[in-house]
């Protein structure tokens, strides 16, 4: 991995997903429930472009027009709503990453494709030592590079003799992936997977890239896949999964009819043998990077059939960063944009099968506001909830290499403060070694980190305190559940909202913690925090967006009794999950 390893290319995204004539709808228009309805999923049509915008039903994808003004795009961008499992995502603020292959062995970062299997080697492969370190360290997801761009794979794949099955380790008989996700769960994280796009061996066997056809796969693909029932689908969990012994072993699932490539359809197999066979997974995690594939010979993937397999198999996982519900920040150093919108415009094209991409660049300053909109607007197909992940290392490389050294809690707590302190989620790299485990001074600063983030965020504060304000349900705010808000009144009335705290006596504060009910959208666009000082209010710290989690770090401490927060501008109607008030401690 390195820095642009993503693959963006600006302009380039996905339309609707059609196959057979089906609307792949799932995360399109979909209504969003009230709070303690059923689950998300509802589709109903958009009008885009009509009226104000404000007409415009809610849901995680909302069509624009080339007609829209600004306004009725910032209305849009308001009615975005986040899926169920995109909502379970944000809410787990640390996740980790697990660089693990054959690269480990060879010192490199990007492989090549043709390394001998048995060159992988760990001698004392320990999952659950990973998964305590990670558990101790705070992290409560971690993500295994299941298949990087070299195509060596850590698990038994029938469809490829690259992969462990060919290595000396356990005689050929190990299976890392079986040993990671057992572990994680075993130790209360959730499990996510990275499978590259890009597979060097499968190029250098002709199999990537081959100028193959687009046509209809069964999948899974087995010598006796025929005399298997098979369910005919586009890309839409419209129709019903039919449980089938799939002919190529102890499988059982949907038999899926999708269109693919040669690699494609590969790919579709292999996802099809980790999403059936390894338990729940919750998040999908696909590169941009190409390794070292010659630029003019990188494949045309089948975005939209992969992301329906999925869909159809882990209905509950989000798929990232060459996904649909979660978004790379733009660059690798785990940092998000001081102003970080989850409700973003995107390109869509058919040339790409389903890709979302940026309608502006991955990496520009600003993303969601109303001047961004407006800048999007010619090369903008819809408006999306596609929040941030801000992905780094805790070491130089990504692949572990004993001359390097790790970050330090200090280091890492900062990064916490730049990611999930401005509407995004903390995705911390940490490298097994050579052994298969988790090097002893990473474990460490895992556990100093989550140490140190315990001084700086302590008790709340504010947590049951007496709380008033215009709107309704003040004390929601303040009540300790992400799931209840304080609601503020409409904007289009004047008043954007007011929300005083009493704390009973002045207590010291350096730290607030707000959060918006997402449920509802991302709605702040400015608000101030103010004290109650020597006979007047104070202002001690102000911000753009809220979102999810904004972490606001005061100068100086301040003492106070009242503490209050204003919106000064917002797009809907405002809700607050959070207003926290902490004193960091040495």
């Amino acid at each position: 991995m390195a820095i642009g390893r993503r693959g963006f290319v600006t302009g380039l995204a996905v339309p609707a997903l059609s196959l057979g004539g089906q609307r792949y709808a799932q995360e399109q228009t979909a209504k969003a429930p009230p709070a303690g309805a059923g689950p998300a999923g509802a589709v109903t049509p958009a009008r885009s472009g009509a009226g104000t915008g404000t007409d415009t039903p809610t849901g995680s994808r909302i069509p624009v027009s080339q007609d829209d003004t600004v306004d009725q795009l910032v209305a849009k961008a308001a009615r975005l709503r986040p899926t169920e499992p995109q909502i379970a995502w944000q809410r787990l603020e640390r996740t980790a990453f697990l660089h693990f292959g054959v690269n480990t062995f060879t010192g490199l970062e990007w492989g090549t494709g043709d390394e001998d299997p048995r060159l992988f080697r760990p001698t004392g492969l320990d999952t659950d030592q990973w998964a305590r370190a990670l558990r101790d360290g705070g992290f409560s997801l971690a993500v295994l590079t299941v298949k990087h761009h070299d195509g060596f794979v850590l698990y038994p794949s029938r469809h490829t003799a690259h992969s462990v099955a060919s290595s000396d380790w356990e005689n050929g008989r190990g299976d890392v992936l079986r040993s990671f996700a057992d572990s994680m769960r075993r130790h209360g994280i959730k499990v996510g997977v990275y499978v590259s796009p890009a597979d060097e061996n499968q190029y250098l066997h002709g199999v990537y890239a081959n100028g193959s056809a687009r046509t209809p796969r069964t999948i899974p693909t087995a010598p006796a896949a025929t005399t298997v029932p098979t369910v005919t689908t586009a890309p839409a969990a419209t129709t019903a999964p039919v449980a089938a012994e799939g002919a190529a072993g102890s499988r059982r699932g949907p038999v899926l009819r999708l269109p693919a490539t040669d690699y494609g359809a590969y790919m579709l197999n292999q996802l099809y043998e980790i999403l059936t066979e390894y338990g729940p997974v919750d998040e999908v995690w696909f590169d941009g990077a190409q390794g070292r594939i010659p630029p003019d010979k990188v494949e045309s993937y089948d975005w939209d059939s992969w992301y329906a397999l999925i869909r159809a198999l882990a209905p509950d996982a989000v798929i990232a960063v060459s996904g649909p519900d979660v978004r790379w920040v733009g660059n690798e150093d785990g940092s998000a944009r001081e102003n970080e919108w989850s409700t973003v415009p995107v390109r869509e094209t058919a040339a790409t099968h389903g890709r979302t991409d940026f309608a502006l660049s991955y990496d520009t300053p600003d993303q969601g506001s109303r001047a961004a909109l407006a800048a999007a607007r010619p090369r903008t197909d819809c408006l999306r909830w596609w929040p941030a992940e801000c992905d780094v290392s805790i070491r130089p490389g990504w692949f572990f290499h004993a001359e390097e050294r790790p970050k330090t809690a200090e280091q890492l707590t900062d990064l916490y403060f730049r990611s999930v302190g401005r509407n995004a989620v903390l995705l911390l790299n940490v490298p097994p070694d050579r052994r298969g485990l988790l090097h002893e001074a990473d474990v460490a600063v895992l556990s100093a980190f989550d140490a140190r983030l315990r001084r700086e965020l302590p008790e709340d504060l504010a947590l049951g305190c007496p709380a008033r304000g215009d709107g309704r349900w003040p004390g929601r705010a303040v009540d300790g559940d992400p799931d209840t808000s304080w609601t503020a009144p409409e904007p289009v009335t004047g008043a954007r909202g007011t929300l005083t705290l009493d704390l009973g006596t002045p207590r010291t504060v350096d730290r607030v913690r707000l959060a918006e009910d997402i449920r509802h959208g991302q709605q702040v666009e400015q608000a101030v925090v103010e004290a109650e000082t020597d006979g007047g209010w104070t202002r001690v710290a102000e911000t753009g967006t809220i979102g999810a989690s904004r972490i606001l770090l005061l100068p100086a401490p301040v003492t106070a009794r009242h503490w209050r927060l204003r919106v000064l501008a917002t797009r809907e109607r405002t809700r607050i999950a959070r207003f926290e008030l902490h004193r960091s401690r040495p």
